[in-house]
């Protein structure tokens, strides 16, 4: 049984990727206030998801959204059917019908993004004249924007990955009986996953499921404003690492010093030999070139011996998750996808 954990970073340059509410005619970024009363720009663990759930590939079906009632007596619901939709399999769903009330807690947990360093937060003034009569005065409106290295922790229980609990353990059904019946016709079989009654596909898809998914992950695109403040919202660096429990120890890898955002190597190493025991593989780390300037290559070098004895990967983020992909794809990773238990 392993979970990937670890940690993303996305790097924005004059953005505004996740606005908050609006006051005065400007457009507020979120943020949070730390110290003396300072803002701290931060993306919202929903946003990011809405991003990565988003970008899946266009041959992959979603989940049909349905929205009912009006006012605060307000829903809105996916078909909760996690046999038949990635998406409702990953990032789960509550679905609340006619006495009827069937749930899938996610299996993919993803923490807020938040600016690893103290940024100002800036505000660009903007006008409306286009097409008045002459003299007459412009519309004026204001929006915030920001550059700033933001970062977040990531976690994929990878057996829970096409497995859906049924029976007990404090949680909901993930399937109304109809539907398990029609996913056990389909091929799914009984089992039991950290003692509770489940139904699971067949490892092929599971397999393909969590290979979409990191694939999904280095081309993710979205975020608001991108009409005035386009930029990239792929992550910018990717640590997963595969522990057999869901602690996430490599939380403080990237810190905030004196010269700006860097890679802790120090503490990298200590979490390494800490944790060693419950590594499972490789600590997978993907790295633009660029980001956070030339220190990728002094990392490299800090990290020669990890590297060199297979225990750290470092490359570029799209080409470090596709052969994570392939690797889980093709079967090299099955144990992964498997409770010690049963």
């Amino acid at each position: 049984m392993t979970y990937l954990v670890g940690k993303l970073a996305l790097d924005i340059t004059a953005g505004a990727p996740n606005n908050g509410r609006g006051e005065d005619n400007t457009a507020k970024v979120k943020y949070l206030t730390i110290g003396r009363g300072e803002r701290v720009p931060y993306i919202s663990a929903q946003a990011l998801r809405r991003w990565w759930r988003d970008s899946l590939p266009a041959t992959e079906k979603r989940s049909p959204v349905t929205r009912s009632g009006t006012g605060k007596k307000q829903q809105a619901y996916t078909a909760g059917r996690p046999d038949l939709h990635l998406d409702d399999d990953l990032f789960g769903y509550m679905v609340a019908i006619k006495k009827e009330n069937y749930q899938r807690d996610t299996v993919l947990a993803t923490g807020t993004l938040v600016s690893l360093a103290s940024k100002r937060i800036s505000t660009d003034f903007g006008t409306m004249s286009r097409g008045f009569p002459a003299d007459a005065d412009p519309v004026i409106h204001e929006h915030e924007h920001y550059t700033a290295e933001m970062a977040g922790d990531v976690l994929l229980d990878l057996p829970r990955v096409g497995t859906f609990e049924q029976d007990g353990g404090g949680l909901r059904r993930a399937l109304s009986p109809a539907a398990a019946e029609e996913a056990v016709n389909a091929g799914a079989d009984e089992y039991v996953l950290r003692g509770v009654g489940s139904l699971r596909l067949p490892i092929q898809e599971r397999r393909r499921r969590a290979a979409v998914l990191l694939r999904t992950l280095a081309q993710v695109q979205g975020g608001a404003s991108r009409a005035l403040h386009y930029g990239d919202r792929a992550p910018s660096f990717v640590l997963l690492a595969p522990l057999k429990g869901g602690n996430n120890p490599f939380t403080r890898v990237l810190a905030a010093g004196p010269q700006g955002v860097f890679f802790d190597v120090a503490v990298f190493a200590e979490e390494m030999r800490a944790w060693a025991d419950e590594l499972d593989g490789p600590v997978h780390i993907g790295w633009a070139p660029g980001f956070l300037g030339a220190q990728r290559e002094q990392v490299r070098d800090d990290l020669v011996e990890h590297i060199t004895a297979g225990r750290v990967v470092i490359d570029h983020p799209r080409t470090v998750l596709g052969a994570l992909a392939k690797e889980i794809e093709s079967g090299q990773r099955d144990a992964w996808f498997e409770d010690p238990a049963v």
